[in-house]
């Protein structure tokens, strides 16, 4: 016979095997005591199409709701006696001073080398041209590094950034930063082409912001392809002139609100889970893609908890942001409101991205916070939404100041390819969204916040 050496297992191997059981009872422990409530949220949530159907009476009756609006509170009353109806806790508004910028009549006509009529947007927060307008030589860029080497050529003339798009976070600063740029070599306006992935001739717009220190020019975004033919002209050597006419003025800061409603915790009401998106949106389209489907989203994420009595250990808090698009006031507002309560907040969650399939999270967290999320997402597999991708930063804007103090930041990740081809634009219209993938963005918003908000630990906070 031959012998046989016994087999001796090195104890690194030991050490990792036992570590890796804790973890895995963690999981199963997590998987066995939620399952039931997880699977029951997704039931409820993928039943019907009660989600977009209440999106569709937001958009529908209300239109776009920039801020400061008369649409946008009307919104938010609405809202508000929905929300009481739905059963909801200490339904409020929570008032919060808002920017009001009025976009006006507005056009952009070629002169030469032809007469037509280009279709434009301006940009939020610009101001208005002499009633005239201004008529002018175009000169073309494609960059800021190209505009610094022609600054010359640009005394006088209308800047056009034909920037293609890349990814948004990129190619957005063309437009929050161009008309400065323009500005501080001596152009008279300045044009973009839209911020866009895609394009039927239909123009985007957003923000833009100036430079305190320099001069204001006024600003609008083109069509892609109107942008991209001048751009042809000039190669060409054919000389470009349009005429710009934008009555855009900024009014008075308006009272607007945050919207807020809660399920009460059974256990440790003070300690907060926030789910929630933004209420305004951009003045064109109706607002269903960015964000009111987000905010509805999370809305119905809360009621489907109530109507199923799924009351967790903490407070579920959703929270319905105002003026996200052009001031970022309401989040902050929120922020300063609960300054002295941050360290309760246990997770903030935000969808921004449109309500498109989701595919998981993006994190902005510690390790032993993504942990915690990972077991959870793993909760979400019969919707296929289990992925956790980890970010550095905060992944939306609303939810930054809440982040920056250390509170794990969460945004909805979806499939959201089609996104860039309506945001900011006139067909950001409810048609754009599809019934069943709302309804699963609610499962995935309604089960990572009540399993988060009923564990007996919270999350790890980040270090700042």
């Amino acid at each position: 016979m031959t012998a046989h050496r016994p087999v001796t297992t090195p104890l690194c191997l030991l050490l990792a095997l036992a570590a890796a059981r804790p973890a895995r009872a963690q999981q199963a422990d997590l998987a066995t005591t939620y399952r039931a409530a997880a699977d029951s949220l997704i039931r409820g949530a993928t039943a019907d199409s009660a989600a977009y159907e209440r999106l569709g009476r937001l958009v529908d009756t209300f239109g776009n709701r920039l801020s400061g609006s008369a649409s946008l509170e009307a919104a938010i009353d609405w809202v508000l006696g929905q929300m009481k109806a739905d059963g909801l806790e200490n339904v409020r508004g929570e008032p919060v001073m808002v920017p009001r910028w009025v976009r006006g009549a507005e056009s952009v006509d070629l002169v030469k080398p032809r007469a037509a009529r280009l279709v434009m947007l301006g940009l939020g927060g610009s101001i208005g041209t002499p009633k005239a307008g201004i008529t002018a030589p175009v000169l073309v860029v494609a960059s800021f590094e190209e505009l610094e080497r022609r600054a010359a050529d640009a005394k006088g003339k209308i800047v056009l950034f034909d920037t293609p798009f890349t990814e948004y976070s990129a190619t957005r600063r063309i437009r929050t930063d161009g008309p400065s740029a323009a500005a501080r070599v001596g152009a008279v306006a300045c044009l973009i082409r839209s911020v866009a992935s895609a394009s039927i001739r239909s123009p985007h717009t957003g923000q833009t912001h100036y430079d305190s220190t320099g001069a204001k020019i006024p600003a609008a975004a083109l069509s892609v392809e109107d942008a991209m033919m001048l751009h042809r002209f000039q190669d060409r050597g054919e000389p470009v002139v349009v005429t710009l006419r934008m009555g855009a003025r900024t009014l008075p800061d308006a009272p607007s609100r945050n919207v807020v409603a809660e399920i009460v915790g059974r256990e440790q009401p003070d300690e907060v889970v926030v789910v929630g998106g933004h209420i305004d949106s951009w003045d064109v389209g109706q607002g269903a893609m960015d964000d009111g489907g987000g905010a509805v989203a999370a809305w119905e994420s809360v009621r489907l908890m109530q109507r199923l009595g799924l009351r967790p250990r903490r407070t579920v808090r959703v929270v319905l942001w105002t003026n996200e698009e052009n001031g970022g006031r309401g989040g902050n507002a929120y922020a300063a409101s609960q300054a002295g309560r941050m360290g309760k907040h246990v997770l903030a969650m935000e969808s921004d991205n449109g309500v498109f399939n989701p595919k998981g999270y993006v994190l902005a967290g510690s390790d032993s916070a993504a942990a915690v999320v990972q077991r959870v997402a793993a909760l979400l597999k019969p919707i296929n939404a289990t992925g956790v991708q980890r970010v550095t930063e905060s992944p939306a804007a609303d939810i930054t100041p809440l982040a920056e103090a250390g509170v794990p930041a969460m945004e909805l990740d979806v499939d959201g390819p089609r996104y860039f081809w309506y945001h900011h634009t006139d067909g950001d219209t409810l048609d754009k969204l599809d019934p069943a993938e709302m309804a699963r963005c609610v499962a995935a918003m309604a089960v990572m916040a009540y399993v988060v908000a009923d564990l007996p630990e919270g999350l790890g906070r980040t270090t700042n």
